[in-house]
């Protein structure tokens, strides 16, 4: 069952510690794992589906919500959803891996290794389809700049913007906007035609940057940490030019970021950000064939 840490995969996740915010949204998540699981090994594919709860039918993505449906049943995982910094634009796990009582490890690179770990280790009291719905979420999470963005404002929660006419806040527009947007504007509404256009994406346009994403410099333990590191960066480029109560449409682009006023360039950057947790899985699969299964 070693294939099972192949779950490094997805993306989008929720801001647990603001009501208002759902996070990544649901067909973020499902649109990750969904594209995230065609790049499963047979045997990955086999050990995750022995691993799903039967209300899922065998679909890794309908899963991947989950975490989001449990944080008042399981309040403690409500700081594992994200690792937000002082607004440096950097991440430093010694620093910034910890929840408001100061336990450290506490957060979303923390939960990747814990649960990571646990699925390696078939000994672990934790229950393993948990884990997997646990770590799978997490992981796209991870990927979403603003669950490693500043503090001081909850990964942009508490910043009001307007998403065109629409009242929301910077967290939210990253978290579920920006993927409505696109859907609406240039995929028909529909999720599978959004998801057949990133996968020709990874297989054409990012075909070079693949080998890239497969690197990982530890064998026996994730590379979390950089993921929340290049996210603090980005977290950063999404910050920019963004005050309360500003508009974010595409005639801003002048003097707001790009990357949340344009639509089309925050369906890039989304698709960039998918393309990164997708990477994970790839990374996963590359390193998991050197595992040998528990």
């Amino acid at each position: 069952m070693g294939a099972l840490l192949l779950l490094h995969v997805l993306l989008v996740a929720v801001a647990a510690r603001a009501p208002a915010a759902q996070a990544w949204g649901k067909e973020g998540h499902y649109m990750v794992c969904k594209i995230a699981e065609s790049f499963l090994t047979e045997q990955a594919s086999t050990a995750v589906k022995n691993l799903l709860p039967g209300w899922a039918g065998g679909d890794l993505a309908e899963t991947c919500s989950w975490a989001d449906q449990q944080r008042f049943r399981y309040r403690w995982s409500s700081p594992l959803h994200f690792a937000d910094t002082p607004g440096d634009c950097k991440f430093d796990y010694a620093r910034d891996c910890h929840n408001t009582k100061g336990e450290k490890d506490m957060c979303v690179v923390g939960a990747i290794n814990n649960y990571t770990a646990a699925l390696k280790d078939s000994s672990s009291p934790y229950d393993p389809t948990e884990s997997l719905m646990f770590l799978a979420h997490f992981v796209g999470d991870v990927h979403q700049p603003l669950h490693c963005g500043h503090t001081e404002d909850l990964g942009g929660n508490t910043i009001i913007v307007h998403w065109y006419r629409r009242k929301s806040n910077l967290h939210h527009v990253w978290d579920v906007n920006i993927i409505e947007t696109a859907m609406k504007d240039f995929y028909d509404n529909d999720l599978s035609t959004m998801i057949q256009a990133i996968q020709q994406n990874i297989t054409e346009e990012w075909a070079n940057e693949e080998k890239q994403w497969e690197t990982c410099r530890s064998r026996t333990k994730t590379c979390a940490d950089k993921y929340a590191e290049e996210s603090a960066k980005l977290a950063c480029k999404a910050y920019e030019g963004v005050e309360q109560d500003s508009t974010l449409e595409e005639e801003d682009c002048p003097r707001r970021c790009e990357a949340c006023c344009n639509t089309q360039q925050a369906i890039r950057w989304e698709q960039q950000a998918t393309e990164q947790l997708i990477q994970l899985e790839i990374k996963q699969l590359k390193v998991g064939r050197n595992w040998s299964a528990f």
